[in-house]
């Protein structure tokens, strides 16, 4: 997916609520004050601010430059960098990621990114889509695609079972202390609509822009028996694999 897609302040009406729900998996981080944490994927900056007001040493990444520029006017370090090559001239006591690994072209490559930067025995924790995360979502568009006669351009996101994601996390020298699946029904609070021109478009990105809406708007309606209520909100059928793993001693101090 082009990094060129997001726009922070569309990104910031469709889906606020990313980074709103984002505190659970914090918990889970569980930073301490002046310890240095690389938040990976930190988008706008939401969330990476609440993780410097509790006073740890913050630095951010992340691969769209409208996001890197707007949490740049928070007043964060943030650089950007493709989580799949990055390469920064310091380790770091944890490294910490929200509603990102998804996007992964490569999980390995991302991890074995991550445990280069990190301490020997520090934390790796964070939470993405896991497997059957938006299921109905990713047929409908498939559903769409088809009954408009158009060419599935094969897009799909990384959706991982819990044994799935310990694996990957065994091979590059993590220790994988919880794994869990999360189901996490999600106020859509644009709609539908506004859900699938923030997140859905990569499905229909090889088509015309005409192709494109007809599409999502025919999914919009495929959709509408089952995730929309009778008084018209729209509830995405999240569920989201969270972690938290450690790197065994050995790697980089």
């Amino acid at each position: 997916m082009s990094e060129n897609r997001w726009d922070a302040q569309s990104y910031a009406h469709n889906a606020r609520f990313v980074s709103d729900l984002g505190m659970p998996v914090v918990e889970w981080l569980n930073p301490q004050e002046a310890e240095s944490i690389l938040d990976l994927g930190c988008g706008d900056g939401a969330l990476t601010a609440k993780l410097a007001a509790m006073g740890v040493d913050i630095t951010g990444i992340d691969h769209s430059q409208s996001m890197v520029d707007a949490a740049g006017k928070l007043g964060l370090s943030v650089l950007r960098a493709d989580m799949h090559n990055f390469a920064l001239e310091r380790h770091f006591d944890a490294v910490f990621t929200n509603a990102v690994l998804h996007w992964t072209r490569d999980i390995d490559a991302v991890v074995a990114c991550v445990a280069l930067h990190l301490k020997s025995d520090s934390r790796f924790v964070g939470e993405f889509g896991g497997f059957g995360n938006v299921a109905a979502v990713v047929t409908a568009m498939r559903a769409a695609i088809q009954l408009e006669g158009a060419e599935d351009g094969g897009f799909s996101w990384y959706y991982p079972s819990p044994n799935e994601f310990r694996a990957v996390l065994a091979r590059h020298g993590f220790e994988a202390i919880r794994v869990e699946l999360i189901p996490r029904p999600t106020h859509a609070p644009t709609g539908m609509l506004g859900w699938l021109n923030t997140f859905g478009v990569p499905f229909v990105a090889h088509l015309d822009a005409k192709t494109q809406q007809r599409i999502i708007a025919r999914a919009v309606e495929l959709l509408s028996g089952s995730l929309r209520d009778h008084e018209g909100n729209w509830t995405v059928d999240y569920v989201r694999l969270r972690f938290h793993a450690v790197l065994g001693t050995g790697e980089q101090a």
